[in-house]
Formats: structure tokens, C-alpha cells, sequence
């Protein structure tokens, strides 16, 4: 049966996207089959796996309309082993029109029930919010992880999202894990980057990630050429970082089934 991980942070420009997409490349071309799910408004997994956003009918918005069956919104992409349910700007409206609704904050993990044997990973690029959407992808979810990047204010908003996930396991979602916590945009040069790793790694120890993603050029350019790390250069320092991360989540995930 497939794991379900929500990527989140409610702080911007962390990284879930570009963690979203190349960690689901990764577990692709380590032969795991994957489906990234894109419940972020701005739609970035979809453009970054080189889907004209525009062009989108049907994806994360229908499914949580429960208007369509989650298989039909499924897309294939150029990446090995990795299918997305794509976002469109509609679904910037979602959280007002589920609002109303009873057990609103359930309806991605009804849409989702169906799909878990299909996947040995499904991963979901959660918007930058504490709202209804990013509720219903960590609702629907096995384990969330937080990308938080090696820079001043890091560790802001962290204990806020802790709290939420708190109150997620305790009312919504009993199960709710936390895969791990990991560190991105580092930079060895800076002393910042390290004063930031060793009090992340000092304060949670053992949730936090060994693998760190380091700044890396390749890795800010591939998404402007829809296409993951994986695709746009393979022997990148990014391609390595995230390689890094799906073997550590890999066998992380076998020594506790």
C-alpha cells in the first residue's frame, strides 16, 4: 500500500515545490511509482513538470469538488514513473467553497482512498497557508515533510505549523507522522547556513533529514524548463541532494513496515 506524504510549510520560498517535484522524480528513477498531487493555487509542480497551466481542465480542484473520480484526473509526465494531478488557478476559490461543506476537511483523503495501491509514493505540494487545503493534504495524509531553509527567520512560523499538525493528529488525523524535517537552500560559504543547521539538528535531532539540499544554479534553473533535476542535469549537485533524499526516505520506509 502506497505512503501518502504532504509536503508543507506555510512560509513561502522554503522549497516545497522544488522539493515536490525533484523528490518525485527521484523516487521515479529509483523505480518507485509515484504520483505528485499539486494542491498549492499557484500551480508551480504543474508548470515545473512541464505542463502548460493554462491547459489544464480538470485536477486538484475537481477532486475536491468531488466532481470527478481522482483516476480521471490523472496526467502522465516526461519524468520515469511519476503521474500528477495537476492545479489550476481555480483552485485559489476552493477554500470558500468548501467551507460550508461537512467533513470539508476530508475530501482529498475520499477522493484519494482508491488510489493508494496504484503508488508506492504519493506526495503532495501543499500551498503556502495554514488553510483548508493544506488541512485537507495533511487530513488525507501518512506523514508530512518540512523543507525549512537555512537562512535568517528559519525557524519562524515552525512551532505555529507543529502546532497544527498537533491538532491534526488529535482531531483529523490520528496517524499524522512527521517523515522529517529538511534543510534547504544551504550554503556552506555562509556562517548563517551553519549556525542554522546546527540549531535546527540541536533542537529536533533525530527528525531531522541527514540529506541536505544545497543552493545549487542547475536546481534554480530546471523549473523554468518544465522539467525536474532528474531531466535537466543528472550529475548536478541538486540531482545528487534529492537522489540522496529518496534512498534515505526509501529505507527509512522498509525498516518500519
Amino acid at each position: 500500500m502506497g505512503k501518502i506524504i504532504a509536503i508543507a510549510n506555510q512560509k513561502g520560498g522554503v522549497g516545497k515545490t522544488t522539493t515536490s517535484v525533484n523528490l518525485a522524480a527521484s523516487l521515479g528513477v529509483l523505480e518507485k511509482k509515484v504520483l505528485l498531487i499539486d494542491a498549492d493555487p499557484q500551480a508551480n509542480a504543474t508548470s515545473g513538470l512541464g505542463l502548460d497551466v493554462e491547459e489544464i481542465e480538470a485536477g486538484t480542484y475537481q477532486l475536491l469538488e468531488h466532481t470527478m473520480n481522482a483516476k480521471d484526473a490523472i496526467i502522465g509526465t516526461d519524468s520515469p514513473n511519476v503521474d500528477l494531478i495537476p492545479a489550476h488557478i481555480d483552485l485559489v476559490a476552493i477554500e470558500i467553497e468548501l467551507v460550508d461543506k461537512d467533513r470539508r476537511e476530508y475530501m482529498l483523503k475520499e477522493a484519494l482512498a482508491g488510489l493508494r495501491d496504484e503508488y508506492d509514493y504519493i506526495l503532495i505540494d501543499c500551498a503556502p497557508s495554514l488553510g483548508l487545503l493544506t488541512l485537507n493534504a495533511l487530513t488525507a495524509a501518512d506523514a508530512v515533510i518540512i523543507p525549512i531553509q537555512c537562512e535568517y527567520f528559519a525557524l519562524e512560523g515552525l512551532g505555529k505549523l507543529l502546532n497544527t499538525i498537533k491538532s491534526v493528529q488529535k482531531i483529523h488525523n490520528h496517524n499524522l507522522d512527521i517523515e522529517g524535517l529538511l534543510l534547504t537552500m544551504y550554503d556552506a560559504r555562509l556562517r548563517l547556513s551553519n549556525q542554522v543547521v546546527e540549531e535546527v539538528q540541536k533542537h529536533f535531532n533525530d527528525m531531522v533529514f541527514e540529506t541536505i539540499i544545497q543552493r545549487n544554479v542547475r536546481l534554480s534553473e530546471a523549473p523554468s524548463y518544465g522539467e525536474s533535476i532528474i531531466n535537466y542535469d543528472a550529475s548536478s549537485k541538486g540531482a545528487a541532494n534529492y537522489l540522496n533524499l529518496a534512498h534515505e526516505i526509501i529505507k527509512k520506509n522498509k525498516q518500519t513496515v
